[in-house]
């Protein structure tokens, strides 16, 4: 795909202004890196780092059926949100592997948002369209990634930094959102991230992103001038420090999440009394969750200075047992760290492997995750 066919978002043009090295991402022409992605990563862990996230779906679902309908493929329980209420899920399917993680906005009773991976929107629709149809429920499904852009600011300054501008969202507790004014402009602020650090995430029209990013990163009394942009890059290497999947290296269609460590996003229980049917993939769930994994997600501390790679092989006593799905050398912690599938017999902390690294092997051990974690700094 050429440049010319890449998708840009709305801040493209304020990325550009700053130097960002851009890369193809899922169809889109997002910002790797402005500078160097170990100093973008600091800057988040210290400060305040701003994300271009419009490449992320947001998909709008509204009507009679709209809750009910994502309570079919989603694998929380989304009946009982409030109002101004987030909350992370899976959708799966019928094997139980997962088509995606994604975000619950509830606006209304029967009004909601997803916001879901760029990679997976359109596959996602289409699948969703087909179970209107066939389930016979009545709501709109309105894509309006296009219409909207989408911003992560996240560091340990942030909420400081917001405090300056809005008295509520500092009160917000996580996974909720308000709807504020900026001038013109409606903003969804939720108290929500992909790093690991407390910050926020805003849903804006994409008319007035440019013209509202500069009032949200603007130099009040000294807080907000720490704030630097950051690309895919450091975002990766912070959520990999984080332990938080990314599609299509923990989890994918043929990943289960109760494998994946994410069990706690999955209610095995869902529909029973109620009257209403589960989720898709439910039935196998359940199975996975009685007969127990098969193998697990672990996390390693990795020899060396060189990175652990998804698809590099994990080894024990001279057999191969598994594979790396995830891995960086740690701004951070100044350590390889990586994540990878070992048999659910071998997953117990402390198990020493080694990790084929292509000209040679290095030892790992398995490590409690997160790697990182901002209350106890490591």
């Amino acid at each position: 795909m050429t440049n010319a066919t890449l998708s840009r978002t709305p801040f493209h043009p304020w990325s550009a202004e700053r130097g960002a090295r851009f890369v193809d991402f899922a169809g889109w022409e997002m910002a790797m890196s402005y500078g160097s992605i170990i100093d973008e990563h600091h800057a988040c862990r210290t400060g305040a780092a701003f994300f271009d996230v419009s490449h992320m779906g947001r998909v709008r679902f509204t009507g009679r059926h709209a809750r009910r309908f994502l309570d079919r493929v989603c694998t929380r329980q989304v009946k009982g949100m409030e109002r101004g209420m987030v909350r992370y899920s899976l959708v799966c399917n019928e094997r139980g592997g997962v088509r995606d993680d994604v975000l619950v906005y509830c606006y209304e009773e029967d009004d909601y948002m997803l916001v879901v991976n760029a990679s997976n929107r359109l596959k996602l629709m289409d699948w969703f369209r087909g179970i209107k149809e066939r389930e016979n429920m009545t709501f709109s499904m309105e894509d309006v990634t296009a219409s909207t852009a989408m911003a992560a600011i996240q560091g340990p300054k942030v909420i400081e930094m917001v405090g300056t501008m809005s008295r509520e969202v500092p009160t917000l507790k996580r996974y909720r959102f308000a709807e504020k004014s900026l001038m013109v402009a409606k903003l969804t602020v939720s108290r929500t991230g992909y790093t690991g650090e407390d910050g926020v995430e805003l849903i804006m029209g994409a008319t007035v992103a440019r013209f509202v990013l500069p009032m949200l990163l603007r130099e009040k009394e000294g807080v907000a001038a720490a704030v630097r942009p950051a690309g895919l890059g450091a975002r990766d290497t912070l959520r990999t420090e984080a332990s938080m999947p990314l599609y299509g290296h923990e989890i994918t269609e043929e990943i289960d999440p109760l494998s994946a460590g994410l069990g706690f996003a999955v209610k095995l229980d869902k529909g029973g009394d109620s009257g209403e049917p589960g989720f898709i993939g439910q039935e196998a769930l359940q199975r996975i969750s009685k007969e127990g994994t098969k193998h697990r997600l672990v996390g390693f501390e990795v020899e060396g200075r060189r990175a652990a790679r998804q698809g590099m092989g994990i080894h024990r006593g001279g057999e191969h047992v598994g594979h790396v799905t995830s891995g960086c050398l740690s701004p951070t912690l100044d350590k390889v760290i990586a994540m990878g599938f070992v048999p659910t017999e071998l997953s117990a902390e402390g198990s020493e492997f080694e990790i084929d690294l292509g000209k040679a092997r290095t030892a790992a051990r398995i490590v409690k995750m997160p790697f990182y974690n901002p209350v106890r700094g490591g």
